[in-house]
């Protein structure tokens, strides 16, 4: 079996997304812990040693380390035939949903959060023009999850465990209170929870947390 090695830190969704799809697929990994809040990404060293693009998520597989989410996911789902699209039409769904939750969703939910929450003085007016952002972009999903249990349709798909990670973060954390704002996201979370083997990220990545300062 492969070997997996998971470089991550507990806030990150992206880690996340990888640790919950191989928790699904009933394997398991070998959490590596980094400190982000410190700086070790942006080291001259870590980039030589562990990701040149100087981001978390790494994953490691028998020693190869592979970066970059989505196609990470992709792989994983090729790999153990698990949570994929079957037909042509059901792959371009759901590669349209990976992609505008990249460039969308995750792409302000994770910068507005971080700011928002994990930064001691950040820029009010930032913080509204992402907030405007992702309101939009909640907009959309929810409207679209009115209709289908799941961002392809019936299942669940890779593009349900990309888009759901930053969003089942706690409350306190993004500022949304979904079930009051968005009802069907918050059914969406839901049924994501109710997935066998489902769990957290404060569950499936242990290690120190960043400084909390949303009030």
């Amino acid at each position: 079996m492969p070997k997996y090695r998971l470089h991550y830190f507990p806030e990150s969704g992206n880690s996340y997304k990888l640790a919950l799809m191989l928790t699904l697929c009933g394997e398991s990994f070998e959490g590596v812990w980094t400190d982000f809040g410190g700086g070790v990404t942006r080291s001259a060293e870590w980039r030589r040693d562990v990701n040149p693009m100087g981001e978390i998520p790494v994953l490691e597989i028998d020693g190869r380390r592979l970066t970059q989410t989505a196609p990470i996911l992709l792989k994983l789902s090729a790999q153990y035939g698990r949570f994929g699209g079957e037909t042509e039409d059901e792959k371009f769904e759901l590669l349209r949903w990976l992609f505008w939750d990249n460039h969308k969703l995750t792409g302000y939910m994770a910068t507005y959060r971080f700011m928002r929450t994990f930064t001691s003085s950040p820029d009010e007016q930032v913080l509204k023009h992402f907030r405007r952002r992702l309101d939009d972009f909640l907009s959309i999903l929810e409207q679209h999850l009115k209709a289908d249990a799941f961002a392809i349709g019936a299942r669940p798909t890779v593009a349900d465990i990309s888009m759901m990670a930053y969003l089942h973060y706690p409350a306190d954390e993004h500022g949304y209170h979904f079930a009051a704002s968005h009802p069907a996201i918050a059914a969406w979370l839901g049924r994501m929870a109710q997935l066998p083997g489902w769990k957290s990220a404060y569950d499936l990545l242990p290690g120190k947390r960043l400084t909390h300062y949303a009030k």
